[in-house]
C-alpha cells in the first residue's frame, strides 16, 4: 500500500498515540462502529436485490413506520458494540428506553447514542441515507449505565460523526480536533482519508429546507426564507434551494459547499409547536461536527450544544450551517434584521 495512503484505522491509532494515558478503549470503540458501518453499507448496496426494502409493519417510539433497513441497521450497531467492554449503555432513535449492556459482558466507560439510519423514508427511492453517532464518557461511577449517562449536554460529547451511504460510503467524524472524512474503498474494504481537516465555508448560497411546510413556520422563519430566495439578499441573487430530506445528505453537501439547513419550529398543531429532529441522536452530533468545521448550530435563539436534555427522545428546532448564514437567521429570529427585504414579500 502507498505509504501516503491513510486508512481510518491508522488515523485513529496515530491520534491515540498523542495521549500517553490512552487505554485503547476509545480506539476500539471507533473501530467497531466502523465495522458496523461496513456491514450496513453492504446491505444498503444490495437494497432492491434482496428482501430488505419496505416496511416491517411496526412503528417506532416516534410513531414512524420502521423500515426493514432501519431494523437491520439498529440491530447491527447493537450487536457490534454490546459485547466489546467499551460501553456501559446505548440509546438509539428506534428504541424507547436505554439499551443496557448484557450482564455477561464487561461494563465500559463510554456511552454511545445513534440514529441508526437517518432518512430511511428515502430508502425505497434510492436516495442517500446515513448513520449518525455520538459518544460520551459515562457520568455514573460504575456498574450498569443509566439514563443519566445518556442525558448529557452536547458540550460533553467526546466524539460525533456520521456515515453517508451515497454514491460512495463516507465516514465523517470529529473528536474535538477538527473534522475528517474517510471514503470506503470497496476493493480493499478500508476507509481511506479523503477529506482532511474539513473547513465549512463561512457563507454559502445553498438553502436546505422543506418548503412545503412554509405555512406552518413561525413568522421569522418565513421572513428569512423570503429574504434569501429574493434577489435583494446579501448575495444579490436568490439562494439555491436544495433539499434531499435526509439530514446526513443535506448536511454533508452544505458542510463541503457552504449554506444553511433549517428545520424550524412548526405550528401544525398550534397548541403544541415543536421541532422535528432529535436532540440526542441528530442535533447534538451534527452541532459538534459543524462547530469543529467553523460553522454554527442553533434553535434560532439558543446554541444546540448548550441545551440540557431532559428526555431520550427530545425534539428541537435545528438551524445549522455556515456561520454567516446562521447568524443572519438569528437576527431574523430576534426581530432586528435590517435587510432590504426583511419585511417579507
Amino acid at each position: 500500500m502507498d505509504k501516503n495512503v491513510m486508512t481510518l484505522e491508522r488515523f485513529i491509532i496515530e491520534q491515540e498515540r498523542k495521549y500517553p494515558e490512552a487505554t485503547g478503549d476509545f480506539t476500539g470503540l471507533l473501530q467497531n462502529i466502523t465495522l458496523a458501518a461496513k456491514i450496513i453499507s453492504r446491505e444498503v448496496r444490495k437494497a432492491g436485490l434482496v428482501d430488505i426494502l419496505g416496511t416491517t409493519g411496526l412503528t417506532n417510539v416516534q410513531q414512524e413506520e420502521v423500515q426493514k433497513l432501519d431494523l437491520f441497521a439498529n440491530t447491527t450497531l447493537k450487536d457490534a458494540l454490546d459485547h466489546t467492554g467499551f460501553l456501559c449503555v446505548m440509546a438509539t432513535e428506534e428504541d424507547e428506553d436505554i439499551i443496557p449492556i448484557p450482564d455477561k459482558f464487561k461494563q465500559g466507560k463510554y456511552v454511545a447514542l445513534f440514529d441508526p439510519l437517518d432518512g430511511s423514508s428515502n430508502i425505497d427511492v434510492n436516495v442517500s441515507i446515513g448513520t449518525i453517532f455520538s459518544i460520551f464518557r459515562r457520568v455514573t461511577a460504575s456498574g450498569a449505565g443509566t439514563v443519566e449517562d445518556c442525558l448529557q449536554i452536547g458540550t460533553k460529547q467526546i466524539c460525533a460523526g456520521y456515515i453517508l451511504y451515497g454514491s460512495s460510503t463516507m465516514m465523517v467524524f470529529t473528536t474535538g480536533a477538527g473534522v475528517h472524512g474517510f471514503t470506503l474503498d470497496p476493493s480493499i474494504g478500508e476507509f481511506l482519508l479523503s477529506h482532511d481537516d474539513i473547513k465549512m465555508p463561512k457563507t454559502g448560497n445553498i438553502l436546505s429546507i422543506n418548503i412545503g411546510n412554509y405555512g406552518y413556520w413561525d413568522e421569522a422563519s418565513r421572513r428569512y426564507v423570503d429574504y434569501v430566495l429574493s434577489k435583494d439578499n446579501d448575495l444579490g441573487k436568490p439562494y439555491s434551494l436544495r433539499y434531499i430530506g435526509s439530514l446526513v445528505a443535506d448536511f454533508h453537501r452544505n458542510l463541503l459547499k457552504g449554506g444553511i439547513f433549517l428545520y424550524p419550529t412548526d405550528f401544525k398543531d398550534p397548541n403544541k409547536p415543536k421541532g422535528k429532529l432529535r436532540l440526542l441522536y441528530e442535533a447534538n452530533p451534527m452541532a459538534m461536527i459543524v462547530e469543529q468545521a467553523g460553522g454554527r448550530a442553533t434553535t434560532g435563539n439558543r446554541r444546540i450544544l448548550d441545551i440540557v436534555p431532559t428526555e431520550l427522545h427530545q425534539r428541537v428546532p435545528l438551524i445549522i450551517g455556515s456561520r454567516d448564514n446562521v447568524e443572519t437567521y438569528e437576527e431574523f429570529s430576534r426581530g432586528n434584521f435590517s435587510g432590504s427585504n426583511s419585511s417579507g414579500q
